[in-house]
């Protein structure tokens, strides 16, 4: 039965009520920011429009309409890519400095050798490191079984690029910096999607391109930047998902005599939206970050629980009058069944090398010390011995209290409080000091000016999610969340400020966002739907201006501040002087 009911559902994610006239719960909160989102047609609201530049830009850079209308086509890909090669030199340029084991690459780029040569980490010996940066074709693979705390698909990745280039620092550091690079094309193309703007898809992969912690993290061989890659790469097919679901709840709906699609409570109820890849995709993606750290496990419950309120709002905006009932008969399953068990068989497949070899660490465990245990007869032997195995490893973390140098608690990572330094050395000798002393360090730190005002644009975020019921808001939020709360809960653990490497993109969302709301809606162009403004925006010109000039100068800045800091993310020799000028927190040295 089709609805003739006027068009009046305000639908979004976050759920609005129906009517004209806002509740009084709404009337209150007005006083703090709230207001009620413009009506916008149903079919904008379900699939939003891509925004385009005005005229003005063109014409001020004296471009031909012809000519700007296949740099507008192209723009969608062509954007994103020169960020991404920018992203790329950088990375990439001098990878193998310094020629040196740095941090705990003394764990992952053995293990991945190992790994990748034989199926399973072996027990190497003490103070190898320096015999295999001199002559690694002299230190023989150790097939004695190793105990290691991490699953092993982060190692995976870590050792292809061994065997591509050796093992060597750049050989164990290339796939890494592959995966970091990656992650900047694939922020550019999320931010674009979320933002329906190309320009603040841009703008957010800039960000994440000219982040010290990202920067570091893309040149070492660590398995954070790893987890962060694969969380990233999910959350992206989750944004897709969203849009071909929601498209195709459009095109199931009606259509009046003026051509105007109107919300169908039958259509909205029981439409069945069908296969849909995209999430399948997700959940391998957030398998895959769970099978390399531990801590992608709570990112595939935040983001599975997202997706689900993604489709009871986009039943809610088609029309359903009961949406939560809805999604429960028609799209919890599915939802369930594409994420969490494509995960979890995703995590298995990670240790076929473990399981096959018949060699790794505790992989007799169920044919010695577990034999004729109670579930003997129902589990095959290498499953019970993976069961314990990963006991043994959680009883390690929990259990990891023992202090250390550059140990942090998670309140103080958005400010910056303690970073890790990976990398020290210091010559004398040094003319250009007053000290007569050079320092050269690896300090994996975020560009503090982006740090800092991500802490108010996550504030901002929140906000616009409680009180506008901005769902690309509450998604970034969930983000951060995902990546940072957990930690809570670890607080007597020996932690890092490192970890927060796997939120950074949403860091960089949330100041894009922040930084969109700055420059305002073009005047008299209607709504932004990126931003949300309304078309009646009454701040002009002359605001959008001073707005775009602002964000230019804190884009700059931020810009100013990643060259600044760069002979600390890159080990590069400068005078102790210059080194100690940049220790702007006491905490930091």
């Amino acid at each position: 039965m089709t609805s003739t009911a006027p068009e009046t559902r305000r639908g979004h994610d976050a759920g609005e009520p129906l009517g004209e006239q806002p509740t009084s719960w709404q009337r209150r909160l007005r006083r703090f920011g709230y207001l009620p989102r413009p009506e916008t047609p149903l079919r904008a609201r379900l699939d939003p429009p891509y925004t385009r530049p005005g005229r003005q830009v063109w014409s001020v850079l004296a471009v031909p309409p012809r000519v700007a209308e296949r740099l507008v086509r192209w723009s969608g890909w062509g954007g994103p890519l020169l960020v991404t090669l920018v992203a790329g030199l950088l990375r990439f340029w001098n990878l193998g400095k310094p020629h040196a084991v740095i941090f705990d690459e003394t764990y992952y780029a053995k293990d991945a050798w190992a790994l990748v040569n034989q199926g399973y980490e072996g027990a190497w010996p003490k103070d190898v490191d320096k015999q295999i940066l001199n002559d690694p074709s002299s230190v023989p693979i150790p097939t004695d079984p190793g105990y290691v705390v991490h699953p092993p698909v982060g190692k995976w990745i870590i050792g292809f690029g061994e065997q591509l280039f050796g093992f060597t620092p750049f050989g164990w550091r290339f796939m890494v910096a592959a995966l970091g690079t990656l992650s900047v094309l694939l922020l550019c193309r999320i931010g674009r999607r979320l933002f329906r703007s190309t320009f603040l898809g841009c703008l957010a992969g800039l960000l994440l391109a000219v982040d010290g912690l990202h920067f570091v993290m893309s040149r070492t061989a660590l398995l954070d930047l790893i987890v962060m890659f694969f969380v990233l790469a999910a959350f992206g097919c989750l944004v897709v998902d969203r849009d071909h679901a929601r498209r195709r709840l459009a095109a199931a709906l009606p259509v009046d005599e003026e051509g105007v699609l109107r919300p169908d409570a039958r259509v909205a109820e029981t439409l069945r939206l069908g296969w849909r890849p995209w999430r399948l995709a997700a959940g391998v993606m957030l398998g895959l970050a769970f099978a390399t750290k531990w801590n992608g496990l709570y990112v595939l419950a935040a983001f599975g629980l997202m997706t689900v309120v993604w489709d009871v709002g986009a039943r809610r905006t088609a029309g359903a009058v009961r949406p939560y009932r809805a999604v429960l008969r028609r799209d919890l399953i599915p939802a369930f069944v594409s994420t969490v068990p494509v995960a979890i068989v995703t995590y298995l497949v990670s240790w076929t090398g473990w399981i096959v070899t018949d060699k790794g660490y505790y992989r007799n465990w169920a044919a010695t010390e577990g034999k004729g245990s109670t579930w003997s007869w129902l589990f095959p032997d290498w499953l019970r011995s993976l069961w314990h195995y990963e006991n043994q490893v959680y009883d390690f973390h929990v259990g990891l209290t023992s202090g250390h140098t550059y140990e942090s608690n998670p309140w103080s990572w958005l400010v910056l409080g303690r970073p890790v330094s990976y990398f020290y050395e210091e010559q004398t000798g040094c003319p250009e000091s007053s000290t007569g002393k050079c320092a050269s360090e690896v300090l994996a730190i975020g560009t503090p000016l982006l740090w800092w005002l991500a802490c108010f644009a996550l504030a901002y975020v929140v906000w616009r999610w409680f009180f506008r019921r901005d769902w690309r808001a509450g998604a970034i939020a969930c983000g951060v969340a995902a990546g940072w709360l957990p930690w809570f809960f670890y607080q007597e653990r020996t932690i890092f400020l490192f970890y927060a490497v796997v939120f950074v993109p949403f860091l960089c969302l949330a100041v894009t966002m922040m930084l969109g709301a700055v420059i305002g809606p073009a005047a008299g162009t209607g709504a932004r739907a990126d931003l949300g403004l309304t078309k009646d925006d009454p701040t002009g010109e002359r605001r959008r201006t001073l707005g775009a000039i602002t964000v230019g100068v804190l884009v700059l800045l931020v810009i100013w501040n990643f060259i600044y800091f760069w002979p600390l993310y890159t080990g590069t020799q400068i005078p102790e002087d210059l080194w100690r000028d940049r220790m702007w927190l006491d905490t930091w040295v």
